[in-house]
């Protein structure tokens, strides 16, 4: 394991290669033989580390549905809550870094072969984020970090907390969770679940069957005249779940948030 503190700071070009091999040696105890993906990794969290290594805090945001939507393509709710909490901490004086997890491929094939990882409670992939935290936090002194779930990515997140449950510099703020994964969530004072929007019920989180069921025609018919117009999205992006939307507008929503944050936080020094 690398340690900063064995080179000269004014050497960059050693740190860099240090953090390199560091990333890459993480890449290969997670991935194995499989040397590209592997190398990728190490690419990506690099990058993350170049983007936060001069702020306060990294948001990792954990998207809804597969997992693989960019920001700008998730629902609005959801963009909603992103800027909602990355405003809050601006005003209390933090600075910021946003990154994505995107803990899926696209298409069929790629979902297919994720199933089993999310049946276990993501075992692989939150092995895989939590590896990511762990090395951020590790060589970025004093970074905070906070994870946003949103639906399956709620799952998601608090899978990755439990395997960071030492590192009490890791927030997780999860909304939404899928009724499967409800009952193996762990819950902690660095943890905010929020489970109901202030207005109705959230069938996704009852599982609620019936109603989810009964919205697939209507999903169905959205995707397809999307497509028709030449404007194609992800099939879930299509779904409009009972209860299933915690837009940062919603009083409950923001609240306690707000409040979860200032906990936490507070205004900085």
């Amino acid at each position: 394991m690398v340690e900063l503190a064995e080179f000269n700071q004014d050497n960059l070009a050693d740190i860099a290669l240090a953090l390199r091999e560091e990333a890459l040696r993480l890449g290969r105890q997670l991935f194995g033989d499989d040397s590209g993906k592997g190398a990728r990794f190490a690419d990506r969290l690099l990058g993350i580390y170049q983007g936060a290594r001069d702020k306060d805090i990294l948001l990792i945001h954990n998207p809804g549905g597969w997992g693989n939507a960019p920001l700008e393509n998730c629902m609005h709710w959801e963009k909603s809550v992103v800027a909602g909490i990355g405003a809050t901490l601006e005003k209390l004086g933090y600075s910021l870094s946003l990154s994505q997890h995107f803990r899926s491929g696209v298409g069929w094939r790629a979902h297919l072969r994720d199933i089993r990882d999310y049946i276990r409670f993501f075992t692989f992939k939150g092995r895989v984020l939590a590896a990511e935290v762990e090395f951020l936090t590790r060589y970025i002194e004093n970074l905070e970090v906070i994870l946003i779930g949103i639906s399956q990515g709620a799952g998601f997140s608090n899978a990755v907390m439990q395997r960071l449950n030492e590192l009490q510099r890791v927030y997780s703020i999860e909304l939404g969770v899928f009724f499967y994964h409800r009952p193996r969530r762990v819950i902690t004072e660095r943890t905010l679940i929020i489970d109901h929007n202030g207005l109705m019920t959230d069938a996704v989180i009852e599982g609620d069957l019936v109603t989810m069921l009964m919205t697939l025609p209507m999903a169905f018919l959205r995707w397809v005249k999307y497509r028709l117009k030449g404007k194609p999205v992800n099939f879930s992006r299509c779904i409009k779940l009972a209860g299933h939307d915690y837009h940062w507008e919603y009083p409950k929503v923001s609240q306690q948030i707000g409040d979860f944050l200032k906990l936490n936080f507070g205004a900085k020094r």
